[in-house]
């Protein structure tokens, strides 16, 4: 097996915490909405997924959102800025940290199902940017995990064969994929076992 040259994080679940708990019951009792409806309505749709694959643009995710919930203007702009907030959850500092301390002995990115504005909102407070030498995000390539397509182009963007990387997800779909590609793969359970797999896999690969 190759030996291991690159590393690739998701984001949610991952470098971040999972946002405010709160967010969907509190906009659920100001539109009157039964438990659950808020997301179920946007799933639905399908506006999530279209805002993920790009198919969407900032302004129009906002505007269908608004649509969506028979919304004005003010309303939509103070649902879309509490989304985004919960959107880009709390950073998880011992990950980020970890992650930010491969370089430069491996090539690091990360690898997102994102929309635009949420992508907007982590890198105002997290500056994303600067802890990877490659970000790779859904809706700028029109396809998501567990999508085959992304991992690859992952791993070309980071010059380096699908067998000499190491990715770390939370979704059990997206790990099976990514080793279904070559990938050395570890699931996001609690931040002390991902970092000792990650570390597990980079011995193995050293």
């Amino acid at each position: 097996m190759a030996a291991v040259r690159a590393v690739v994080f998701d984001i949610g679940g991952v470098l971040e915490r999972h946002g405010d708990v709160g967010f969907a019951p509190r906009w659920e009792r100001r539109l009157g909405l039964e438990p659950g409806e808020l997301f179920g309505r946007i799933r639905r749709s399908g506006l999530g997924r279209d805002g993920n694959l790009g198919k969407v643009s900032e302004a129009e995710f906002g505007r269908a959102l608004g649509a969506l919930f028979g919304l004005d203007r003010r309303s939509t702009d103070e649902l879309l800025d509490d989304l985004w907030d919960w959107y880009a959850g709390p950073l998880n500092a011992e990950v980020a940290g970890y992650f930010q301390s491969l370089r430069p002995r491996y090539r690091t990115a990360i690898l997102s199902n994102a929309a635009a504005g949420g992508v907007r909102r982590e890198e105002e407070r997290y500056r994303f940017s600067a802890m990877a030498d490659v970000l790779v995000y859904s809706f700028e390539e029109g396809i998501e995990k567990p999508d085959h397509r992304i991992y690859l182009r992952t791993c070309e963007r980071l010059r380096v064969s699908p067998e000499a990387a190491v990715f770390l997800d939370d979704v059990e779909d997206n790990v099976v994929a990514a080793r279904e590609v070559g990938m050395r793969a570890v699931q996001f359970r609690d931040t002390a076992q991902a970092i000792a797999d990650v570390e597990a896999c980079l011995r193995d690969g050293s």
